[in-house]
């Protein structure tokens, strides 16, 4: 027993991982506790958690790649041996960016929270940073009984950020969001306890561990239903339709930084979760399975674009947006092969950025005069030009302007997805010119025509701020890098995407060939 750890790392970097979940946690209950001595206390040790957790994870990137594994960092300690599980942490190229983007959008989020929450600061950034560790935790456990752990984790503060500090609607949207998201988890808490109970009738003893169970063996209708609770676990929270209705609301109740995190991180909690569990540990199901999810991925992307359209509430509209474009990640997952699979990862990564910017810019504006209708907007241009700028350059981004990163992940995802199912592949880029028509139409509405200002006076509608206006360039930075050089993103996880589907190989051409 004791510690595992691959002799490849110093001692310093096994306990990396550790490191990264326990300063979050500590923040969380400092920044919580400091509120006594000063209201402004909370916000900075937040800052500063989520800082030091970034620099700890861009360190990451220079511990050298091994031949014979594909984990970078990995560690495995007994905790509950009788039951099999362990706490088994370990992050690959695949882990690593997602880990990035989270850390780079917890310092964005904070940043959009800084003058917009006032009341009970200190619980508020318990809760985001608690939300952040436990993304982390399943960003890098190994352990499904630990996996789930730290997915439960993850949702119990984000209905508190929904419910405390939410809009007019927060009970609701709040309590809707904690369902969708706990019945399915307990769907996914009772494949995972299957799986278990399946490796320890075909090897004597239970084992939680990925790297155990990638390697159980079940009849063809048993492994279906299993996989569907993984399937509908992680669907929910990518979302996808038929499972998408609780984001919307969530989306337009949030505060400003819930958004940032709920669109930038915790969509790509699904995603990853399909990638990582649900497709190589039952590739015979998901095979078969395929084409529906294929074709519930097209649904999304043209059935919530069209959506968006009827939308006034200008949060609602890039939450339906959000779920249409999720649907490109749905789609390349499905498709699964290398370039689909790299498209979806760039377009998670793409999105995560793209989508949390844009919530930004409605929560500042909404901050500012205090209504998210867009009926009351118009001709903010000449009032805003930096907020117009800035809001043009994201709409494009999100539209998949060639050049930036979102073109790459929706370029990759429709090419790899032409390969599995050609019928399926052209319906799904019409999502492309429908994007394009509600992202213009947006700024439209928003920013030309006649100057409106029923409902507010003109000193509210300010600029944006320097402190916004630096946010704002980190994420176009991001976005341009992104789609300039895609490939210092495509190589980091190109290892452990060949690896997964080695892992399926066999299954997949046998499946084809049926």
């Amino acid at each position: 027993g004791g510690w595992i750890g691959a002799n490849r790392f110093p001692g310093s970097a096994i306990v990396i991982l550790v490191v990264l979940i326990s300063v979050l946690f500590l923040g969380g209950v400092l920044a919580w506790l400091s509120e006594g001595f000063d209201a402004k206390f909370p916000r900075v040790i937040a800052l500063a958690a989520v800082v030091i957790d970034l620099l700890i994870m861009l360190s990451l990137l220079a511990v050298p790649e091994s031949a014979e594994s594909a984990w970078i960092v990995s560690l495995n300690a007994q905790w509950m041996p009788n039951f099999g599980i362990s706490f088994h942490l370990a992050a690959d190229g695949l882990s690593i960016l997602l880990l990035l983007l989270t850390g780079f959008l917890g310092v964005i989020a904070i940043g959009s929270a800084w003058n917009e929450i006032t009341e009970r600061v200190g619980f508020f950034y318990f809760s985001l940073l608690w939300t952040l560790a436990g993304v982390v935790g399943v960003f890098t456990a190994l352990d499904l009984f630990l996996f789930f752990f730290f997915w439960e984790v993850m949702l119990i503060p984000m209905y508190f950020i929904i419910a405390v500090w939410g809009h007019e609607n927060k009970n609701y949207a709040a309590m809707k969001f904690f369902i969708f998201t706990q019945v399915t988890g307990m769907l996914m808490l009772v494949s995972i306890l299957l799986l278990a109970y399946f490796h320890y009738v075909q090897f004597g003893w239970f084992s939680f561990d990925y790297l155990d169970l990638l390697k159980v063996n079940m009849s063809s209708r048993i492994e279906m239903w299993v996989m569907l609770g993984f399937f509908i676990a992680f669907t929910t929270k990518l979302p996808s339709f038929p499972f998408h209705s609780w984001l919307p609301d969530a989306h337009s109740q949030a505060p400003t930084a819930g958004s940032v995190i709920l669109a930038g991180v915790l969509l790509k909690t699904g995603a990853y979760g399909l990638i990582r569990f649900a497709i190589p540990l039952f590739p015979n199901a998901s095979m078969q399975f395929a084409p529906i999810a294929m074709t519930l991925a097209v649904i999304s992307i043209l059935y919530c674009a069209k959506v968006a359209f009827a939308q006034t509430d200008i949060k609602r509209l890039i939450a339906y947006t959000s779920v249409s474009h999720m649907g490109f990640v749905l789609l390349g997952i499905y498709a699964w092969n290398a370039q689909a699979l790299q498209g979806a990862v760039m377009t998670m990564l793409a999105h995560g950025l793209s989508a949390a910017a844009l919530f930004m810019l409605a929560g500042g504006l909404q901050h500012r005069i205090h209504t998210r209708n867009m009926q009351d907007m118009g001709g903010f241009w000449a009032k805003v030009p930096r907020m117009a700028f800035v809001a043009l350059f994201f709409s494009i981004a999100s539209l998949g302007m060639p050049g930036l990163g979102n073109f790459v992940g929706e370029f990759l995802a429709l090419l790899g997805a032409f390969k599995a199912n050609i019928t399926l592949t052209v319906l799904a880029a019409f999502g492309l010119i429908f994007a394009s028509v509600y992202s213009l139409w947006v700024i439209q509405k928003v920013f030309h025509g006649e100057y409106k200002n029923t409902d507010f006076d003109d000193a509210q509608l300010s600029d944006l701020s320097r402190r916004e206006m630096f946010y704002f360039a980190a994420m176009m930075l991001g976005l341009i890098w992104m789609g300039m050089y895609p490939q210092s993103f495509l190589d980091l996880s190109e290892a452990t995407l060949s690896n997964l589907l080695s892992v399926t190989q066999g299954v997949v051409s046998s499946v084809v060939q049926q």
